[in-house]
């Protein structure tokens, strides 16, 4: 049986006006200025707090904090590439701001998802704007660094990627309660 099409994204209804755009995008926008905040306060306390490279606290394994500058995107992958990324954040981030003015209210995890994203975004391109590299500090011994706003990012991926299967006509979950 085919299904209509339910999700907040196949059901994209543009707003009457910008206001009720900007009305309806709020919440996400305040959650992603959350994002940046706490990212941006962070770091500022590390920069502040840490030598580059030195490590808190000391003689910890499993994980610790370790101040980092990161030229490249996140895991260290694409090293000295920051014309790329400064353009790639600046798309990443006007789309994005785009879609949340357009996604209908009733979709509130796709704009908890976007706004993850998007302030994560916003935090690593204001580093990288300022500093020319983004200040990583949270430091996993047997994994890459990151930082408050790449968790950002990957948890609104997570989430999108979530609700895409969950809404697929396929999906086991579709109909659960």
């Amino acid at each position: 049986m085919d299904h209509p099409a339910t999700t907040p994204l196949a059901n994209d209804v543009r707003p009457a006006s910008p206001a009720l755009g900007l009305r309806r995008a709020a919440p996400s926008l305040a959650l992603a200025t959350a994002v940046i905040a706490l990212d941006q306060g962070t770091k500022a306390l590390v920069r502040a707090r840490l030598d580059l490279y030195e490590v808190w606290p000391a003689g910890w394994e499993l994980i610790r904090f370790q101040h980092i500058q990161n030229t490249g995107a996140a895991f260290g992958i694409l090293q000295g590439a920051g014309a790329f990324l400064l353009v790639a954040a600046f798309i990443v981030i006007a789309g994005i701001t785009a879609f949340l003015l357009t996604l209908p209210s009733h979709g509130r995890l796709y704009h908890i998802a976007l706004a993850l994203i998007l302030g994560g975004a916003v935090g690593n391109l204001i580093d990288r704007v300022r500093l020319g590299a983004v200040t990583d500090f949270i430091d996993p011994t047997h994994y890459p660094a990151f930082n408050l706003a790449d968790s950002g990012i990957v948890c609104g991926v997570a989430l999108l990627a979530f609700l895409a299967f969950r809404d697929s006509d396929d999906s086991p979950l579709r109909d659960a309660p």
